[in-house]
């Protein structure tokens, strides 16, 4: 998203046409859709503990409730693994690059 999103003042401006539509997309396993859905619910369930919270206080770098971070970390290992990066890519750079490496081959056909 940092890589192509366009920008409102300092802040990411999401847009379905360049963010989201294009985006090279892994064909997970059926056991690795169900761990990503229950990651993601996990994610829903930290953030329901804090309702009285907003998303930019819930996702203050400083302040992320640790539930609310570990639901995240555990959420990006299973998409990681969806798209076979974990254990093989260990940065954001890397899998920026992979990703566009596979948005390559998408627009070549």
């Amino acid at each position: 998203m940092r890589a192509v999103a366009g920008r409102l003042k300092s802040d990411y401006r999401y847009s379905k046409d360049i963010v989201y539509n294009n985006f090279p997309w892994p064909t997970p396993t059926d056991a690795q859709k169900a761990n990503i859905e229950q990651t993601a619910q996990a994610i829903l369930d930290a953030r329901a503990l804090y309702p009285d919270c907003s998303l930019a206080d819930l996702y203050d770098e400083v302040t992320m409730p640790p539930e609310l971070r570990k639901a995240h970390q555990q959420n990006d290992k299973a998409v990681m693994q969806a798209y076979g990066f974990w254990g093989r890519l260990n940065t954001e750079t890397e899998c920026v690059a992979e990703l566009m490496k596979m948005y390559q081959k998408l627009t070549k056909a």
